[in-house]
């Protein structure tokens, strides 16, 4: 695909849970959004309001109740669950509000972790290479063979960006990604994703209560009763 065209297109996606009652709650209602390779996005919105609900579809986590998701062209709920665990792994890369690292697995080892179910042997062939330069490039070359319990917060999170980095995704979704850290290491990771968004050409796209951090975004939406509001 040419970098200017649409890596990401939501047309009328919506979702509804069942409740034990009976009852059918809507979370999402009509949303339509269209991204392009490179531009980041941030959605806020207070807690309960489907910001999370919105990210899984997105990451293939989960499926809408109607609607489609285009990635890069490719309607993703036509696919089997196989070939969404292959784009999951490969094109889509995930932060959390927790780092969900390996406490018995080194740093590196942790980074590397993706890239032990890729099918893709060029990219298995380099990962440990782009993994060290990735962890240099966050400030983490010394600490290589450290355990993430040898990690400050911030640190263990900078760890979790590399690698949701490392396969080289074409998007990047983050939830909540500085909500469990300090306002010196919140501020130090939101400037480091806002760099990496543009030295890896990866769209970015996070929710967040922190609106400081929405305003380095390219783009902002607030989600409100199910629908994305400018």
């Amino acid at each position: 695909m040419l970098p200017t065209e649409n890596i990401l297109e939501l047309r009328d996606v919506t979702k509804h849970y069942k409740l034990e009652s009976g009852a059918d709650v809507a979370v999402l209602a009509g949303i339509s959004l269209e991204l392009r390779r490179g531009e980041s996005l941030a959605i806020v919105g207070p807690s309960g309001c489907g910001k999370s609900t919105l990210l899984n579809i997105i990451g293939t986590l989960d499926r809408p109740t109607s609607g489609t998701v285009l990635l890069e062209g490719e309607q993703l709920n036509t696919f089997s669950e196989d070939t969404l665990a292959n784009v999951r792994n490969e094109r889509i890369g995930f932060i959390f509000q927790a780092h969900h690292l390996l406490p018995q697995c080194s740093v590196l080892e942790n980074v590397l972790v993706p890239t032990l179910a890729s099918k893709d042997e060029t990219r298995r062939a380099g990962a440990r290479e782009r993994g060290v330069h990735l962890l240099k490039r966050v400030g983490l070359g010394d600490r290589l063979t450290h355990r993430p319990g040898q990690l400050s917060g911030g640190e263990r999170q900078r760890v979790a960006v590399v690698r949701a980095l490392i396969n080289q995704p074409r998007i990047l979704l983050a939830d909540e990604p500085t909500g469990a850290l300090d306002r010196a290491a919140a501020q130090e990771l939101a400037k480091l994703l806002c760099e990496l968004n543009r030295e890896e050409n990866v769209t970015l796209i996070l929710v967040t209560h922190a609106l400081d951090l929405a305003g380095r975004m390219q783009r902002q939406f607030k989600l409100e009763n199910g629908r994305l509001a400018t």
